[in-house]
């Protein structure tokens, strides 16, 4: 059934896809290294990569225990990052399939597949490419991790190759156009710092649950 389907992609297409996923595969070598040098053993990381699906929680979770903070804290700060998958789920739920086949389709519902997917012309071209990409990121995503996981052994300091960089970097990438819009400026400023401000104070993971507030600002 999905071979026709993806049969009906265009070859461009199957070659952004592609390349999309592969860079996904890059970041999950960051965050799979990142996680080596932070003392998690691998299967932390790579149960994450595989049940959660979700780089921007995992860096999240990772970076909030290794800093000692509490897992729950992590795990709400992880929710938080991931609550635009709500509206993601009601926008694709024609593609995500029925019955068994919708718990594997809203698995790997992330931000690449639903891009690709709501961005094809037809009913079967949009459900092929948020498949395709979608089972794409979900195998790129943990082989990654475990490349990372083995540079992160040979470099106990991935920073000096700027391995802890990439996703921050991305993560910058595709917040800046949203910033372009007054509004989410402010709300957005309000909360960093908010969250800033709490750092010397909150227990680690609090200041970024924080930030929230600042969603209550209000445009003068």
């Amino acid at each position: 059934m999905f071979t026709r389907h993806f049969a009906s992609l265009k070859g461009d297409t199957v070659k952004a896809i592609f390349l999309v996923c592969l860079a996904v595969g890059v970041v999950g070598v960051s965050y799979g290294s990142l996680a080596m040098a932070y003392g998690f053993p691998l299967w932390v990381p790579l149960s994450l990569s595989t049940l959660v699906l979700a780089g921007a929680s995992e860096f999240m979770f990772i970076s909030i225990v290794a800093s000692g903070g509490n897992p729950l804290a992590a795990a709400l700060a992880g929710l938080l990052v991931n609550a635009r998958h709500i509206p993601f789920g009601v926008t694709v739920r024609e593609l995500v399939g029925q019955r068994a086949a919708s718990f594997l389709g809203c698995h790997i519902m992330n931000d690449e597949s639903v891009v690709f997917g709501l961005s094809q012309p037809t009913a079967e071209q949009r459900k092929a490419a948020y498949w395709l990409c979608g089972l794409g990121v979900a195998l790129l995503w943990p082989a990654g991790v475990l490349v990372g996981a083995a540079v992160g052994k040979l470099l106990p300091a991935p920073e000096t190759i700027g391995l802890d960089a990439v996703f921050p970097a991305i993560l910058l990438a595709l917040v800046l156009p949203a910033l372009k819009k007054r509004t989410t400026l402010i709300r957005a400023s309000s909360g960093a710092v908010l969250s800033l401000a709490a750092v010397p104070f909150a227990p680690v993971g609090l200041p970024v649950l924080l930030s929230l507030l600042g969603l209550l600002t209000r445009k003068k």
